[in-house]
Order: C-alpha cells, then sequence, then structure tokens
C-alpha cells in the first residue's frame, strides 16, 4: 500500500509538469497573438501612412500639372502674338520700302533732293535691340 500513495504522488507530479508545459504553452501563444496582433496594428499603421502620402503626392502632382498646362497655355499664347507681331514687322518694312522707294523716284523725278535714311537693323532684326536684355529665371516663368 505504501507504493500506491507514490503513484498517486507521481501521477499528480506529472500532472503538474504538464501543467506548467501547458501553461508555458498557453502563455507563449497568447504572446505569439499579442505579437501578431502588434504587428498587424504597425502594418495597418504604416498601410495608412502610405495612403495618406499617396493622396498628397496625387495632390501635389495635379498642382504641378496644373501649372505645366497654364505655362503651356501661356507661352502659346505669347508664341502666337509674337507670330502676329513677327508679321506686321515684315508688313509695315515692306510699306516703309515702298514709300522710301517711291520717295526717291519723286526726288529723282523732281530734281528735289531728299535724304531718306536706312532702315535700322534693329527694325530688321528685332531680337538684336540695343537695350540691355534682361535674363529670365525659372522663378519668373511660373508666376501666376
Amino acid at each position: 500500500m505504501a507504493s500506491t500513495p507514490q503513484l498517486v504522488s507521481s501521477g499528480s507530479y506529472a500532472d503538474q509538469r504538464y501543467a506548467k508545459f501547458d501553461e508555458r504553452k498557453r502563455k507563449r501563444m497568447e504572446s505569439n497573438r499579442e505579437s501578431a496582433k502588434r504587428s498587424r496594428m504597425k502594418k495597418q499603421q504604416r498601410l495608412e501612412e502610405l495612403s495618406s502620402e499617396t493622396t498628397q503626392l496625387q495632390n501635389q502632382n495635379s498642382i504641378c500639372h496644373d501649372k505645366i498646362e497654364s505655362v503651356e497655355r501661356n507661352y502659346r499664347a505669347i508664341d502666337a502674338e509674337n507670330n502676329v507681331l513677327r508679321a506686321q514687322l515684315a508688313e509695315l518694312t515692306e510699306r516703309l520700302n515702298s514709300l522710301n522707294s517711291l520717295t526717291q523716284f519723286w526726288a529723282d523725278t523732281t530734281g528735289f533732293p531728299v535724304d531718306i535714311p536706312e532702315i535700322p537693323d534693329t527694325l530688321l532684326e528685332p531680337w538684336q535691340l540695343p537695350c540691355p536684355i534682361q535674363p529670365i529665371t525659372a522663378s519668373d516663368m511660373f508666376q501666376f
């Protein structure tokens, strides 16, 4: 009968060992669950940050795109205006040459001396203006 209490006590010892093992396993599983939960929360937070950054970058991209379109419209308008001015310059230069020819013809036929000045090169070549050229900076181009 003395061996029975030992069996009972050894049985309860094994149960205690398994209980400790089960307790450690349960704690480890709980710890793993908490760690996985923190990991999912960090991942969700990072996803929200990236989504917010994406929205912000899309807005900035849209603003830049609008500015570029505005600059392109301004460029096209100025280019068209320059083309009109070039055509007007060519027409006025031709008129001036014609008037100078008529004046010279009149002077030759009447014998009346007339001084006809030459057309200045700055009128014929307006890109070579006698005034100093002001540099255009990139910041000037994007002012609206």
